[in-house]
């Protein structure tokens, strides 16, 4: 018998979430006030909870180590946000949109979940309009809509490149609401350092105050987590440097089963790494495959020249240039999944087609002059222009591409001192998302009872690999418009509770053990810093653990990276003291849980012999390079339980997935 309940509810799949909701338990207005509830990030999904649990009346208490929720590393979401409103009226719809997701997936997504995502985006548009939030809208005023990977309809809404910050700006101007009236109490600079546990139930949290270094105790009914994802793991990421896993990992520690670790997204349109001094990578949105061509040179002679400064790529004739996403996948062309397009790139890359004179040779060019000339053909007809010169297509159709993108192309030249507008743009595939996560139930709680997890720190929406634009649809979603209501099922039972006191032995032990932790680290006196253990961890990560897997090298990784490990704990040097910020001694505690977490990646991988989404095993693929999925032997959520410092010891608990209202088949873009 399983340890993991779901709690998914008994119906039709259309069902579920509406039935669901009409039997819960509630918690009166009258008796919110009552209870106080601790939300640990304040990202979209975060925020949103944040917000939402104080604008019906409960006590809450939020926190953030970046000195204000609009710095959370949501604002960094370039392309959009999908919902199925169907509002180009090219066949999109609740089901559509749940299947593509399930099917982009690779069918290791909870069923249930996912229609439940489906279902409630087309709130949150809504949602966000009366909020302010200034999405893109076609000439007669309705919102706009474009295309992303592993669709075939028009579903994603954008605010141009900026979706990320006006979304997490309109969370943000509801949080400030509440804040004026004192139902949120903002901690900024402060860090969750662990979870307390009164009683078998989640009751609050030790934060450290990152300004001053006091640690503090913060009791509340119930504890959600909505601290992100753990791409950082690897070092070089498109995460923001402070991303981290530490939030996630703690309530594992104490509990919570981790699920689906090995699923890792690599986003293909990463401007590639140009040095071995490089801390933070960066990306290019998605939404730049609707009008850009992935190619690379079809002769490797041409691919050299260019490496070597002789060749311009402006200069290669279009019969020269492999179009390979195009030429592989016709049905869906340069808009292919995230984890497809990634593999095709490293593909061309490693038979040596790779354009980039950087180390590994690592780069392939996104092209916007096809586009260009397109729209500006259009613009002229439209213009009446007769006969107009390729100058004047030319400056029509950048006109387009610039009011579509321009801020996108300004950061890229920015960076790079290429003009992409004339110059095709380098980009190459780079760790992004990761879909593994805390495993939740479906009223998005642990195992841990009254810890609740959110947005992309959970697993429960995107299986194997997730879609583009739909990892704000899921934090705004889990934050507007589900923990709301199952959170308040769990509270029901506590309106006669009281404060919880923070002077128990359960909040000593906790306090006591990150004290001890604080003082190792300050008086380690070791030899290198907190950096130089996470980049030999990203190394292992990346080249073991990464795009391409094998038996052989992740066996290596997990051997490797418990050597790191050990000498991390022997050798490892934070300066400075705790009366203040300390910036090194941060990095430590989150470096420290990157290396369990990171071993624990390689075992999951290492046993599940397929490949799926973005797990790719080279050992499990098709004869054409496609990924081979069992699914008779691991159409399953692998779910870990935490069982001392030795982490190879982690017990595996098997979630069945089980389909009845879509087709599992092998998954295809050609």
């Amino acid at each position: 018998m399983s340890k993991l309940d779901s709690k998914i509810p008994a119906g039709p799949l259309k069902d579920k979430w509406k039935n669901h909701k009409d039997h819960m338990n509630l918690v009166a207005p009258n008796n919110r006030d009552k209870i106080d509830i601790i939300v640990v990030g304040t990202g979209l999904a975060g925020g949103s909870a944040a917000a939402t649990l104080a604008e019906q009346g409960y006590n809450v208490k939020a926190f953030c180590y970046q000195d204000s929720p609009r710095r959370a590393h949501s604002i960094a979401a370039q392309g959009g946000i999908n919902a199925a409103k169907n509002y180009q009226g090219d066949g999109d719809s609740t089901y559509r949109l749940f299947y593509d997701t399930i099917k982009g997936g690779d069918y290791r997504a909870r069923e249930a979940n996912v229609y439940r995502l489906a279902e409630v985006s087309a709130n949150i548009i809504d949602q966000c309009v009366a909020q302010g939030v200034p999405f893109g809208r076609e000439y007669g005023g309705q919102l706009d809509n474009r295309s992303f990977g592993g669709v075939q309809v028009k579903r994603t809404f954008y605010a141009k490149g900026q979706t990320g910050q006006q979304l997490l700006l309109g969370a943000y101007s509801a949080m400030s609401r509440q804040i004026g009236k004192g139902r949120i109490k903002m901690y900024n600079r402060h860090e969750m350092m662990d979870l307390v546990i009164v009683d078998g139930k989640a009751r609050g949290i030790i934060a450290r105050n990152l300004v001053t270094g006091e640690i503090e105790r913060h009791s509340a009914h119930a504890v959600v987590i909505a601290s992100g994802g753990y791409g950082n793991v690897y070092f070089l990421s498109t995460n923001a440097m402070g991303s981290n896993v530490s939030a996630a990992w703690k309530i594992h520690k104490k509990g919570a089963y981790f699920a689906n670790p090995c699923y890792v997204q690599i986003h293909p349109t990463c401007i590639p790494v140009h040095g071995t001094q490089q801390s933070k990578l960066t990306l290019m949105s998605e939404s730049l495959r609707n009008s850009g061509r992935i190619w690379v040179p079809k002769k490797i002679e041409d691919s050299v020249a260019i490496r070597e400064g002789k060749l311009r790529p402006e200069n290669i004739k279009e019969e020269d240039r492999d179009y390979y996403l195009e030429r592989r996948y016709p049905a869906f062309g340069n808009l292919v999944p995230r984890d497809v397009a990634s593999r095709a790139a490293k593909e061309r890359c490693d038979a040596g087609f790779g354009i980039e004179n950087n180390d590994t040779k690592e780069g392939v060019y996104l092209d916007f002059s096809t586009e260009i000339m397109k729209k500006g053909k259009e613009a002229a007809i439209e213009k009446h222009i007769h006969n107009p010169t390729d100058q004047q297509i030319y400056d029509l159709g950048k006109s387009w591409v610039e009011e579509k993108y321009g801020n996108l192309f300004q950061m890229y030249e920015k960076i790079t001192a290429d003009d992409p507008y004339k110059t095709p743009m380098k980009i190459y595939p780079a760790v992004h998302y990761t879909m593994g996560g805390v495993w939740v139930d479906y009223n998005l709680q642990s195992t841990i009872p009254g810890c609740f997890v959110i947005g992309e720190a959970n697993f429960s929406d995107h299986g194997a690999n997730r879609l583009g634009a739909s990892a704000l649809m899921q934090g705004l979603a889990d934050g507007y418009f589900v923990l709301p209501y199952t959170i308040a099922d769990y509270l029901s039972s506590d309106i006669r509770t009281g404060a919880i006191p923070t002077n128990s032995g359960a909040f000593d032990e906790a306090e006591k053990e990150i004290k001890e932790k604080v003082e190792f680290f300050l008086n380690n006196n070791g030899t290198h810093s907190v950096d130089h253990f996470h980049k030999q961890l990203g190394h292992i990560m990346w080249n073991k653990v990464g795009m391409g897997r094998t038996p052989e090298g992740l066996r290596e990784a997990i051997r490797e990276i418990e050597e790191v490990r050990n000498d991390f704990w022997k050798n490892v040097k934070v300066p400075g003291d705790n009366d203040g910020m300390n910036t090194e001694l941060e990095k430590a505690f989150r470096v420290a849980d990157f290396l369990e977490l990171g071993q624990l990646m390689a075992i999951d991988a290492l046993h599940r012999n397929e490949s799926c989404g973005g797990h790719f095993r080279e050992d499990h693929s098709t004869p054409d390079g496609e990924a081979e999925r069992d699914d008779v032997n691991y159409k399953y959520v692998g779910a870990w339980e935490y069982q001392g410092g030795d982490i190879n010891a982690e017990v595996l608990h098997k979630e069945e997935l089980i389909y009845d209202n879509i087709e599992v088949k092998t998954r295809s873009y050609k």
